[in-house]
């Protein structure tokens, strides 16, 4: 509608406070307008010759509406924009109505025009209250530990390093690591998760979430506009600048638009003498529903992404990412799940599979590795009530693995040459694509663990479902072995493999399949993956497990580590494009038709107010359609359970 200039040029996309006022300000005025208006046209019917008292009641009617249309006018002067084309076009028929002594028109048309725009920024899909309810979760409070006292602070006091407590019921303050308890998390504002998530030490608790049960000790690692909700909240904000190519075509040729509606003004005007048809061409010829097209689609597909888990950095990804044709991944921790877990145990003759993994796990306790904590918890499923051997004397053998005594008998975890270093007989080692470990007891080996990094549950799936979405160019790029990259590759269908490549390597690779004609989207997760992220189309980093490098590179980020987003996040991008050109169509299809209505003089003596009204439905259609995004709903996909 008209005077939208001032609400879409804040910094934030935000209506502020002082803004708020403001608009409410000008729908008082219209209403005391609406209210002289009924006043002048009863004393018209009810004084048939007293038409100078209701000629001067609707005219200082007009006065008072007029005020705000030319002020949004004249700021619009130093700004051009489609708004500000909006709000010149309605000041110049304020202006013709006046020149024409047709106060009823001058008062109607902008009480028309300021209500409809009152009812935009009220029905933007609910957008910018959406905004400020999240922005609302972040003002909590928190208890924070400080020398075992809990002292009560606003949320906003945290800072990086400081520990809370949380307890049932409780809001989580701030992005954090979880140092001590386990609690289930209530995740669905933030990640569509529709069940609490179970976390424990060492595992991520966002802002936002709610703990249902237990108590936990959360160091503060990211507070206020730096973690997940702050992003989101920036996003949504800035999804309100989004233009679709339409728009920004307008707007380069803004001017020569605003000269073209004069002429066509001017056109009727001297073609057939009828005020009410000019005055009716220059309401007609608004593009309010242009400039809605895109940033109401935007938001609310911005939001359904963050539902469902998935944070876009940006409008202009939503649009790449329904074009991208390839899809390139990394394999460790994208792919894969990142964890090594046992894959075979081969005792020799004398020991049991138990016992071995028991003594591995005895040394395997003390080190964090990613073998010894894979030995841990095969043990620990393996048998889950014996305890593991004390081990004494425990000592890390220069990367080969580890030694120490149990009951005074030494033993030893590590790799084959460690136990050349020791001087224990070891069979031949197996064949094995992944990290091999040997166990040995008082000089005596007692058998092999084999172990692999797993392909995630969902990744095969994932897979078929971007071929069905017309990305059937899958590649795996990994600086991981060979032998591993292929029997992963192998495993979920990946024709293309490249292994052992550097982050160079993976970048030039990416930009070859630019270079090839099918831009490509790149799945990653480390520091090794942040060059062929930035070079990719689109960029998706694994949120969970991500590296501060992998995000700050992405342009897509999934919250939590399931790939089943990524074909959500395609199919929502897909729609979002749909709903922009059907709104496009709506708000340049309707326009069209409305100008030459008016100008062939078909919308009667009171032309202007008719296309005032007329355009308010237009822009408001289009806001319905964008608001069908809302339904857009795939929180219930389900992933499959780790084995």
């Amino acid at each position: 509608m008209s005077m939208s200039a001032t609400v879409t040029e804040l910094p934030t996309g935000m209506l502020a406070r002082s803004e708020r006022l403001l608009l409410g300000a000008r729908l008082t005025l219209a209403m005391l307008a609406a209210g002289l208006l009924v006043v002048a046209l009863a004393w018209e019917f009810a004084v048939p010759e007293g038409t100078a008292v209701a000629t001067l009641v609707a005219s200082t009617a007009a006065a008072l509406v007029a005020v705000p249309v030319l002020m949004a006018a004249w700021q619009s002067l130093r700004a051009p924009s489609l708004h500000g084309i909006a709000d010149r076009l309605i000041a110049l028929a304020l202006i013709a109505a006046w020149a024409n002594g047709d106060m009823m028109t001058a008062a109607v048309l902008p009480i028309v025009m300021i209500i409809g725009h009152v009812l935009e920024e009220r029905s933007l899909l609910g957008s910018r209250e959406a905004i400020r309810a999240l922005g609302r979760l972040t003002e909590t409070q928190a208890r924070r530990l400080r020398g075992g006292v809990v002292e009560i602070v606003p949320a906003a006091s945290l800072r990086p390093g400081d520990l809370v407590e949380l307890r049932a019921g409780d809001r989580v303050p701030a992005d954090g690591i979880v140092r001590a308890g386990t609690a289930s998390l209530d995740m669905a504002s933030l990640t569509g998760e529709s069940v609490p998530v179970d976390v424990t030490v060492g595992e991520t608790a966002l802002l936002g979430a709610i703990a249902t049960n237990g108590r936990l000790e959360v160091e503060v690692t990211l507070t206020g506009a730096d973690t997940t909700l702050g992003r989101i909240i920036a996003l949504m904000r800035a999804a309100e600048d989004a233009k679709p190519p339409v728009t920004r075509l307008l707007e380069r040729y803004a001017g020569q638009y605003l000269s073209l509606v004069l002429v066509i003004a001017g056109g009727t005007w001297f073609a057939s003498g009828n005020m009410a048809a000019t005055l009716a061409v220059l309401v007609a010829a608004c593009p309010c529903a242009l400039v809605l097209a895109a940033p109401a689609t935007a938001i609310a597909a911005i939001a359904v992404a963050a539902r469902h888990g998935i944070l876009i950095k940006g409008a202009a990804f939503l649009e790449s990412l329904a074009d991208v044709r390839s899809v390139v991944f990394d394999k460790t921790g994208t792919l894969t799940t990142g964890e090594l877990s046992l894959a075979r145990a081969m005792p020799c003759a004398g020991t049991t599979e138990r016992d071995l993994l028991l003594v591995a796990a005895s040394l395997g306790v003390a080190s964090s590795h990613p073998v010894s904590r894979a030995a841990v918890r095969a043990a620990m499923r393996a048998a889950p009530d014996a305890a593991s051997p004390a081990v004494t004397g425990l000592r890390e053998e220069g990367g080969f693995g580890m030694t120490g005594s149990c009951a005074g008998v030494p033993v030893a975890f590590g790799r084959p040459e460690l136990f050349g270093r020791l001087g224990v007989a070891v069979p031949p080692v197996p064949a094995h694509d992944g990290p091999i470990a040997g166990v040995g007891r008082d000089g005596v080996f007692l058998g092999w663990l084999l172990f692999a990094d797993a392909p995630r549950p969902e990744a095969a799936s994932v897979l078929a479902e971007l071929r069905g979405l017309g990305l059937e160019r899958q590649l795996l790029l990994t600086g991981d072995r060979a032998a591993v990259a292929r029997r992963i590759g192998g495993e979920l269908g990946i024709p293309e493999i490249c292994a052992e490549t550097l982050p160079e390597q993976k970048m030039q690779r990416v930009q070859q399949e630019t270079r090839n004609g099918f831009p490509p989207l790149v799945v990653g997760d480390g520091i090794n993956d942040s060059l062929a992220l930035r070079a990719g189309a689109v960029g998706v980093a694994m949120g969970a497990q991500g590296t501060d490098v992998a995000l700050a590179s992405a342009d897509v980020v999934l919250i939590t580590s399931d790939l089943r987003r990524i074909a959500t996040a395609i199919r929502l991008s897909r729609r979002c494009r749909r709903t922009i050109q059907v709104n496009v169509a709506i708000g340049l299809g309707w326009t069209m038709v409305l100008v030459a209505l008016a100008a062939a003089g078909l919308l009667g003596a009171q032309g202007a107010v008719i296309a005032a009204l007329l355009h308010n439905l237009s822009t408001f259609i289009g806001l319905a359609n964008a608001g069908r995004l809302l339904l857009f709903d795939e929180t219930g996909r389900a992933v499959p359970p780790t084995p």
